[in-house]
């Protein structure tokens, strides 16, 4: 019989950011890497599917979930080192983003605060490569430590090894269900450069009245940016963008620009385009609509919310009638964020 602190039958609901109910076979808080290897040392533990949780804000429970939820709860945050270029901080994969970014603040450090009131965990973070206003968290990270099922052992990975792309990494390919995200490394930048080039927050900016803007200005126009445009999932169900930003040819997206005057798009490195997939959904009219007790926000097309006594299923069901009239109407294949359990 384990001597972890599992719990049964225990309910998912407060535990993600849509609200939803769902019901988990066990549930064990994990505070490191020792509880990690207690599970996989458990012939009866190891055999359970796995669900590693961090915020919830990720994640759209569709079912009960069959199997053992490791909930990452490991807390500390803490200036590991520097050298020329970048000072050097950890977070454990339990905390808070949001409060990490702003701790690094406090810190006097700039470089995450376009990242400002991303909802999640620092763990969660880079499996995510979450991004914002010309941000990634690829573009200021250093190296995270993680618990491999498979050995056993905790192993260390740099930028390289984590192979990051558009809201996409190894842990959702080579490393899925086997590492688990410890903690994570961070270089931010000595020499700090303001990235205010996304006209929202240009604009904030300006009306801030700031024209050299530190960091703490660049978050604060983005927290101010994110609560006017996003619903606080405390009070509104919700896991913030429900859909990828759809990357398309050069070629596809100057024949939509021919057909669709205002098409909101971004060059990318490679001569690719980024499509604004809230401009899509909302060219179809689904703002502020709504399929049963699941919604579109109406004031962020991109945005999917729980109007109350939502299920998984009904969410599902209007990402999916979502997904057929943007790819009729503009031939475009929308892919969601948030994991479906």
């Amino acid at each position: 019989m384990s001597s972890l602190p599992l719990q049964h039958d225990f309910s998912l609901r407060a535990f993600n950011t849509f609200g939803i109910e769902a019901r988990a076979h066990a549930y064990l808080p994990v505070d490191g890497a020792d509880t990690l290897r207690a599970v996989r040392d458990d012939a009866a533990l190891a055999a359970l599917p796995r669900l590693v949780l961090g915020g919830g804000s990720n994640l759209l429970l569709t079912r009960d979930f069959d199997g053992l939820v490791l909930h990452m709860r490991g807390a500390g945050m803490e200036i590991v080192g520097e050298d020329e270029a970048f000072t050097y901080v950890r977070a454990a994969a339990g905390e808070n983003w949001h409060g990490f970014v702003q701790w690094t603040l406090a810190q006097g450090l700039g470089g995450l605060e376009n990242l400002s009131l991303i909802p999640g965990s620092v763990g969660a973070a880079p499996i995510q490569n979450i991004g914002a206003y010309g941000v990634e968290v690829k573009d200021r990270f250093h190296a995270l430590r993680a618990f491999d099922f498979t050995s056993g052992e905790v192993i260390t990975l740099d930028r390289a090894a984590c192979c990051f792309g558009y809201r996409d990494s190894v842990f959702k390919h080579a490393l899925r269900d086997r590492a688990v995200v410890l903690d994570v490394t961070f270089a931010l930048p000595r020499q700090w450069q303001a990235n205010a080039n996304y006209a929202d927050v240009a604009q904030a900016l300006q009306e801030r009245g700031a024209a050299q803007p530190t960091a703490r200005d660049i978050a604060d126009a983005v927290i101010a940016i994110r609560t006017r445009k996003l619903p606080d999932p405390a009070r509104i169900g919700n896991a913030g963008s429900f859909f990828k930003n759809p990357i398309v040819s050069a070629q596809q997206r100057d024949a939509l620009l021919a057909q669709h005057l205002g098409l909101v798009s971004y060059r990318q490195d490679d001569g690719s385009y980024k499509l604004a997939a809230g401009w899509l959904i909302d060219r179809c009219g689904w703002k502020g609509k709504s399929i049963g007790p699941a919604g579109v926000y109406e004031k962020q097309a991109l945005v999917l919310v729980n109007l109350g006594g939502a299920a998984g299923a009904d969410v599902a069901r209007l990402a999916k009638a979502i997904q057929d009239d943007v790819l009729e109407k503009f031939g475009v294949a929308l892919e969601p964020e948030p994991v479906f359990i």
